[in-house]
Parts: structure tokens; sequence; C-alpha cells
């Protein structure tokens, strides 16, 4: 197969399986956002169920409760009546005192502020009572007067007025003081004082309540009378008896006035609430943990919560939520419902689609990385295959022209009458026949490997006595080389179980190996021991070594390491392929360690069982 060709069909694969994968996903998230809203009409449902039930708790406990709210009304009615009546009258007892002492005060205010006016305008005024006033005041019986008048004159020697002095001495009978009653005020005040122009007494009457300040008083008085009159009707039209037909609406939008000031966490409790949610969730077959709690609509406030690990917003994602009563005039509240483990029920419900859709899609992929990696493997062995059969062709054309040249050889007179010559070209067609039944017997044995057809036989054998007859047997063609072969065979118990030939064709494959793959002077050591129930070989060299990644294809059929266009190393690829059927045939394991220009050790271990059957 070419390479453009693979690459189209990788190519055309890749598309194809990155299209499944995308329509995967596409239905996968199909399935779980119908899956989500199917969750959350349930979980809608569910919460207009709870706030109905809530709603119709609300309203059946108020209308249990209303005959006997309104019997116990009527009775607190007719006792807070006569309760508030009495408060009310004495309520307006005491406003009147209040109003009494203020005026008091007044009065006394506007009197001091007159008394010091008559005192910047007058000289010595005293004030003096009612009857003072009047004996003063009468002119006709000056010796009944409290008011006495001294005449001083100063005269010269000529008789001449020089100096005088008149002085006025108002007589009091008893002393006074100017005092206002808190009960009862007179209603004038008087004063006797001197004017500062003429130098005489004069009597100065105040009264005591201005007109100013009686006006003031008698709109104050009347102002009170109408509050009181108009708060006692007030008062005895609230207290009348609700009538049996009365308007509902009406009782209703009193109901909802009076609970305006009621708490939420009041009208619903927290584990009613909670139990009437998990019912509503059960019936829907909801059985997720969920929080949930109580805030209040117009405003972020929260009245009561479930759980106390909710953290983060204030709506988190998966919360959903509903109003909790139908009120106009209070907050009607919402109930908010979280459930933090939404996705794990939806991917739970998807389990078996994303399942069935990731088996598919992995054996797809399996499929495509298996279909790429038998093409490429086929490829690699089509193309060993082919060097299989140039190295073939090569190896057999060797023999047989060689073959080919003897024969024709023989037939030269000069020749046939040479019995030397003859001997010698017969004995190079023996060899090379050898040669070429040699190759075509390791095809044939490879073959045979594969079908299982090899049977291999199962005797004693010592590995030492082996070895050193193979390494014997490879003298010649180690002296080309100058190898230098180092035996360590230290096992106590080399003898196992096991095919001789087959084992003497594994032992001279890896020398010959170790002797074709080192540039010059090749130093190839053998070395045995003994470890747990097995026999462990080395066979190393220090010659050209190989990379990790030709190390690992080491036993491929067909394959031999690239030396780039060099073919001084023959063979077909099969030797390795060989030797490795070998051992694990007769239970054993071989492993080969190299690194590149520093050597290559191969490790068998063939195992010490003497009693396994033929």
């Amino acid at each position: 197969m070419k390479k453009r060709s693979l690459w189209l069909i990788t190519g055309l694969m890749t598309v194809a399986l990155l299209g499944v994968f995308v329509m995967q996903l596409y239905y996968i998230r199909q399935a779980y956002n119908l899956n989500s809203q199917l969750f959350e009409q349930d979980v809608n449902q569910a919460l207009n169920a709870v706030v109905t039930k809530v709603q119709k708790r609300n309203a059946a406990l108020h209308i249990s409760r209303k005959d006997r709210q309104m019997e116990l009304e009527r009775k607190a009615e007719v006792q807070d009546q006569a309760k508030q009546l009495v408060e009310y009258k004495d309520r307006f007892k005491e406003e009147a005192q209040k109003r009494v002492l203020e005026r008091q005060r007044l009065i006394v205010a506007d009197l001091n502020q007159t008394d010091l006016e008559i005192r910047k305008s007058y000289a010595n005024p005293i004030l003096i009572s009612e009857d003072e006033f009047r004996a003063a005041s009468d002119l006709g019986n000056p010796n009944k007067s409290p008011v006495h008048v001294d005449v001083n004159v100063g005269l010269d020697a000529f008789g001449n007025v020089v100096a005088g002095q008149i002085k006025s001495t108002f007589v009091q009978e008893r002393p006074k003081l100017f005092n206002v009653a808190q009960t009862k005020l007179p209603d004038s005040i008087h004063y006797l004082a001197v004017d500062p122009g003429t130098g005489k007494n004069v009597l100065i009457s105040v009264r005591t309540v201005s007109a100013e300040l009686e006006r003031k008083f008698i709109l104050e008085d009347n102002l009170a009378k109408r509050k009181y009159d108009e708060g006692l009707k007030r008062l005895m039209s609230d207290t009348i008896p609700m009538k049996p037909g009365a308007d509902i609406l009406l009782q209703d939008v009193a109901k909802e006035m009076r609970d305006a000031n009621v708490p939420l966490s009041k009208m619903i409790a927290k584990d009613v609430l909670d139990t009437l949610i998990k019912k509503e969730l059960l019936n829907r077959n909801i059985t997720l943990k969920y929080d949930f709690w109580v805030g209040l609509a117009q405003k972020d406030s929260l009245v009561y919560r479930k759980a106390a690990n909710t953290t983060g917003e204030l709506l988190p994602k998966n919360t959903y939520k509903a109003t909790l009563f139908n009120s106009v005039i209070r907050d009607p509240g919402m109930l908010y419902l979280y459930f933090p483990n939404k996705n794990s029920l939806i991917f739970a419900n998807l389990s078996v689609t994303m399942a069935s859709s990731a088996g598919l899609l992995l054996v797809l992929i399996f499929i495509f990385a298996y279909t790429i990696y038998t093409i490429l493997r086929q490829k690699k062995i089509s193309e060993m295959k082919t060097d299989f059969i140039n190295n073939m062709t090569h190896e057999f054309k060797t023999p047989v022209a060689t073959i080919m040249i003897a024969s024709e050889a023989l037939k030269d007179p000069e020749i046939v009458a040479d019995k030397s010559r003859i001997s010698r070209l017969a004995g190079i067609i023996y060899d090379e026949n050898v040669r070429l039944g040699n190759h075509i017997e390791r095809v044939l044995s490879i073959a045979r490997l594969e079908k299982k057809e090899l049977k291999l036989e199962h005797k004693e054998v010592n590995i030492h006595d082996l070895i050193t007859a193979v390494v014997d047997s490879m003298n010649l063609q180690l002296q080309k080389k100058n190898a230098r072969v180092t035996l360590n065979l230290e096992a106590l118990q080399p003898v196992i179980l096991g095919d001789e030939l087959h084992l003497s064709n594994v032992f001279y494959n890896l020398v010959d190996n170790a002797n074709k793959y080192s540039s010059e002077n090749p130093k190839i050591t053998i070395t045995t021991r003994n470890t747990d129930k097995a026999l462990h070989i080395e066979i190393a060299d220090e010659g050209i070594g190989m990379t990790k990644e030709h190390s690992k294809r080491i036993f491929d059929q067909f394959y031999r390491v690239p030396t780039g266009n060099l073919h001084d190393v023959k063979g077909f690829g099969l030797g390795l392929n060989y030797v490795q059927d070998i051992i694990e045939q007769m239970n054993g394991s071989i492993k080969v360690q190299s690194e590149k220009d520093k050597g290559t050790t191969f490790e068998i271990n063939l195992p010490l069982n003497h009693n396994h059957s033929k």
C-alpha cells in the first residue's frame, strides 16, 4: 500500500470517528437538557403544591379560630369599652388640669412682664391688696388713708424758701408679697408707685388675665370640648358589634391588615414547611438532598433557613423559588429551594445512555487503532518479506551459480582427464548443495514452527558440553575475524530437558550474530549460572549494538536491523525468531539488552525440571 493511500484512509477514519464523537456529545447534551427541564418542571410543581397547601393550611387555621376569636373579641370589646371610657375621661381631666397649670404659668409670666415694665416707668412701685387700693383711693378721708405726706422746707436769712422736699410714705397694714394662688387668681393686681415726672403717688391697677390671654383660653376650652365630644363619639361607634352578615371582603382586608406586622416565621413553622416539601418531592420521585430558606420578597432579608452550610451568592445555581402568600399589603414572602447535587441525579438518569455511548466510542476507537496498526504491520511485514525474498534469492543464487559453473567445468575434456580437479569440483558441488539444503531446511523449520508441526525431543542435555561443542564447531569461522570467546560456565546444575539439535542451533545463531555484528576482533563471553529452578545463560558481545527501538523488534520474523546501503552481513531475518520460538517451546524465556556501539547481551532462562513429560 502506498503511503499516500495510507494517509488518506487514516484521515477518513479520523474524520468519521470525530463525527461520531461529536454526534454522541450532541445527543448526550440534548438528553441532559431534556432531563434538566423535566426536573425543573417537577420541582416547580412541587413548590406550587407546597405554597398552595401552606395557604390553605393558613386559611383553615384562621377559619377554625375565627368563631372563638370573634367571641373573645366581643367579650374583650365590652370590657375594653368600659375601660376605654374611664381612661378617656380620666385622660381628659388630666389634660384639663394640665391646661389650668399652663394657664397659670402664662398668667404669672405675663404679670411678671407687666411688673417689669411698671418698675421701669415708675419709682418705688409697691404691690398692694384690694382693700389697700380702695383705702388709698378714698381721697375724702385722708386720716384713714395709708399714704402720709411729709414736707420739709428750707428758708434763708430773709425768710425766702431756698430748698424743699416732699416725701410720701405708704404705711401698709401688714407686709405683703407678690403672690398668685395656684387655685384661684384675683381679677386685678394693684400697685402704688411714684410718678417720676410729678413726684406724686399714683395708683396702678392691672388685670390679672389680659384680654389676649382670655381669648386664647376660651378658644382652647372650646377646642378641648369639641375634641372630647368627637373622641367620645368615635369610641362609642368603634365598639358597636359587627353584624353576622357583614361583607366578607371587608373581613379579609381587615385580617390582612391585622396580619401585616405578623412575622413570616409565625405564619408557617420551619418543620411543617420541611415536611410539606419532602412529601411533594417524594410524590415526584425526587430523593435528592435539598436545602430551603424563606426570605422577604421586597427586600434582601432572611427569615429562616433549613441548613446553615449554604454559602456563596444569594441565589446559587440550581435554586428555585415561589411566592408564599398572596398578599397586597404585607410582604408575601419567598420560598427558596436549593439542590446541591442536581447534576448527579441527571447524570444518574443518563448513565445508561452515557455508558452505551462511551462503549460504542471505545469500540470505534479500538477498531480504528487496530485497523491502522494492522495496516502498518502488514505494510512492514510486506516490506520485510520483500527483503527476505531478495535475500533468499541472493543466498540461493550463489550456490546454484557455483554448482552450475562446476557442472559446466566437468564437461570440459581437459578437466575430465584430471582426476584431482574432478574431485575438487565434486567437493564444491557437494558443499554448495549442503549449503543450499541448509537454507531450505531453515525456511521449512520456521514454517513448521509457525504451524506448531515441529516436534521437539525432551531428553537430558548438558548445556556446558553443548556450548563447548558449538564453539568448537565454529572455530574456523571465529578465527577468520580473530574472535575471542570466553566461557564462564559456572552453573552447578547444567543438565536440562530439551532438544539437543535445536538448542545447538540456538547457540550457533547467537554466537554467529555476536561474531557477525562485531566490527573487528570480536569479544564474546558466555556465562552460565543457576537461579531458582532455572538455568541462566548469557551470551554477550562488545559489537555494534543497537538502539532500544530495534531491540524491541529483534525477535520479529523477517526483521533485520537496517544498516543503510551496506549488505556485508547476510541473512534472512529468521534466526532470532527461530531462537525465540525454540526457547519458548521449551518453557523458557529470552530477552535482549543492547546499547548502541557498546554491545549486546542475550539472556536465556531454561527450567530445571527433570520430571517434564516427553
